[in-house]
């Protein structure tokens, strides 16, 4: 029986005009579905004219400007439908989703849904649950006393993934999946048996315990900075959504 991490999968993975869930929006969004190894991957692309200034910033990190969006981007409503739409499909064909920092993304595409749409992404995923696989918290968990940075950069570099043009949401999307599979390769001892929606559980464990463990750090170091320990969607609202 094929692993997990040699089937099927799909990636997600967006660009956007700050790192504030609650307040920034979506400029790029792609989804990668690979069906094997080495396998052709089929990519989905957006870009999105946000309807917001587009701070320096942000373009300074994924080199789309304000002008550019606005000339060749499309309006956010349809666009964060068709990424939801698309993502169920994957969760309902049984692919487990790769999402690099999951509740930064996810969360993102929710309160754009609910911006644009009145919706929200859990409706998308009532019949079909998510399967979400994050490097980012999967690394922290299985090789946790490694010292240094854990950004996508990091992982591909840890994991021998090459990273072709970095920020760009498709080329994001495909090294993370390319991250889950080499990590799954390496740590096949703890990970084989375990199914996506049993490492998707674990994960939401495995996650609380890291923020709570970077929590007390910031208090440690008198920061009044707040971690949430919601995986892989944080549910609730704050005033400036």
């Amino acid at each position: 029986m094929t692993c997990w991490y040699e089937g099927a999968l799909a990636a997600f993975d967006t660009e956007t005009t700050g790192v504030d869930v609650e307040a920034d929006r979506i400029v790029s969004a792609a989804v990668v579905v690979q069906d094997a190894p080495g396998t052709r991957p089929r990519v989905s692309r957006w870009l999105v004219s946000p309807g917001v200034p587009v701070p320096e910033g942000a373009t300074a990190v994924h080199g789309l400007t304000e002008e550019h969006l606005q000339r060749n981007g499309r309006w956010p409503a349809p666009v964060v439908y068709e990424i939801a739409q698309q993502l169920a499909e994957h969760t309902a064909m049984g692919r487990p989703l790769v999402v690099m920092n999951a509740p930064f993304d996810l969360t993102l595409l929710d309160r754009e849904l609910r911006r644009h749409r009145a919706s929200s992404l859990d409706r998308w995923f009532e019949s079909a649950p998510l399967r979400v696989l994050d490097p980012r918290v999967m690394d922290k968990q299985l090789d946790r006393y490694r010292k240094g940075r854990r950004t996508l950069g990091d992982l591909c570099e840890q994991y021998g993934v090459e990273l072709r043009g970095a920020h760009d949401a498709a080329a994001d999307a495909m090294a993370a999946l390319d991250v889950v599979r080499a990590m799954g390769r390496r740590f096949a001892a703890r990970l084989e048996r375990l199914s996506p929606a049993e490492l998707h559980a674990l994960q939401v464990g495995w996650h609380a315990a890291q923020a709570r463990g970077l929590q007390a750090w910031f208090a440690r170091s008198g920061s009044p900075e707040l971690v949430s320990t919601e995986w892989p969607l944080r549910q609730e609202l704050s005033a400036a959504a």
